[in-house]
């Protein structure tokens, strides 16, 4: 009996990666597994849905039903991978055990809860899947006060949609310009601005200590000394790769699962991509790396080992008010920030201390030179 690919995990990395699969092989078993209902949505699109009115069950572009049937797979719904034992290559689900030949581990991310105090603290809404953001709409039904703890890419795009729905808009965060981590403090600047003109308002240089419950909503109290009440809360401070499947079956971890170029971990026959794989030490919850990696990764399952590659990947940040473009330098790299404003459409270019381009920030209008930038740049891999 021929054994399964077992993909666990039913995000974009886990589809893309048994659609990529299936373009060559017809025939060889798939099961993924997934702790929700199995239905295929854009994730990206949970940060702006408010602006284009869409619901969560539109946002569902397949039923579980249909993509088991469009990849000839088996798809296990409301089912928890607890345990992987890589001597008897099995994975388990509860008491339940589950022979493998491959095992591809697209368990994404996880959200990082804040260290809050208070009666309240359990109420802190987030919004990492569908299903979260279903109870997100419903819950911000006829209230017009939401705070967001999180300045940053999630952060500004969740502020901006709910800002563009009409809710007062309330953003804390310690950071002293919003996306501190990926672009310069003047740009921060001008994207606060032009979020401010609709109706956000910022908290910065501090973090909320203490949520209350209060009548109509939240009490909250800040590091600052200052307080805030508001009708709903919604964290947006960061996700962390999800690496305790992969730990049971001892494979190597670091800030995510440590996977080389061939997606390969430090155990024979398992895998890692997407949210929860660290990539020759880079971890990168986008799109464009993310599909990437599937592709080799399918090659690579296919009998022809394939090593993913990296070019320079532009994120597109969805904060219309102030459209951003953003090709990050890599971390820790010595260089300098060359930055021209005109009419707050930015141009900044970072170059390392051999004046090569290494990174930019385009805003407005600017971002027609995306392209042209991009082909400039270094790969990473």
């Amino acid at each position: 009996m021929q054994h399964p690919i077992i993909i666990v995990g039913t995000g974009l990395a886990g589809y893309q990666l048994a659609r990529e699969f299936r373009r060559t092989d017809k025939t060889t078993p798939l099961t993924l597994i997934t702790q929700d209902n199995g239905y295929f949505y854009s994730k990206p699109m949970l940060s702006n849905a408010l602006t284009s009115r869409k619901t969560s069950e539109m946002l569902a572009t397949a039923t579980v039903e249909s993509m088991a049937a469009q990849l000839d797979a088996t798809i296990r719904t409301h089912c928890e991978a607890t345990q992987v034992d890589p001597a008897t290559k099995t994975l388990w689900l509860s008491n339940e055990a589950l022979s493998y030949s491959k095992l591809v581990l697209a368990c994404g991310a996880d959200v990082i809860k804040p260290p809050l105090q208070g009666d309240a603290k359990d109420d802190i809404m987030f919004v990492n899947h569908l299903h979260h953001y279903a109870l997100f709409q419903e819950r911000i039904k006829n209230k017009k006060h939401i705070t967001i703890l999180g300045a940053g890419l999630i952060g500004c795009e969740f502020a901006n949609d709910l800002s563009n729905a009409g809710y007062e808009v309330h953003v804390i965060a310690p950071a002293k310009t919003p996306l501190d981590l990926l672009i310069p403090e003047s740009i921060g600047a001008l994207l606060q601005a032009a979020l401010s003109q609709q109706n956000v308002h910022w908290h910065l240089q501090c973090v909320a200590n203490t949520v209350n419950k209060a009548e109509n909503g939240y009490f909250l109290e800040l590091s600052d000394g200052s307080s805030l009440k508001t009708e709903l809360v919604l964290s947006a401070i960061g996700l962390a790769p999800h690496i305790t499947l992969a730990k049971s079956a001892g494979v190597q971890t670091q800030r995510g699962i440590i996977v080389n170029r061939y997606l390969e971990t430090s155990v024979e026959d398992i895998f890692a991509l997407g949210d929860c794989a660290e990539v020759e030490g880079h971890v990168l919850p986008y799109i464009t790396p993310l599909l990437n990696c599937t592709r080799a990764l399918a090659k690579t399952l296919l009998g022809e080992r394939t090593a993913v590659e990296y070019p320079a990947m532009p994120v597109v940040v969805k904060t219309p008010a102030h459209p951003l473009v953003i090709c990050p330098p890599p971390k820790g790299l010595a260089g300098e920030w060359v930055i021209e404003n005109q009419d707050n459409n930015v141009r900044a270019l970072f170059y390392n201390s051999e004046k090569q381009l290494c990174g930019f920030v385009l805003t407005n209008a600017a971002v027609k030179e995306r392209s042209q930038l991009v082909a400039q740049l270094p790969r990473l891999f």
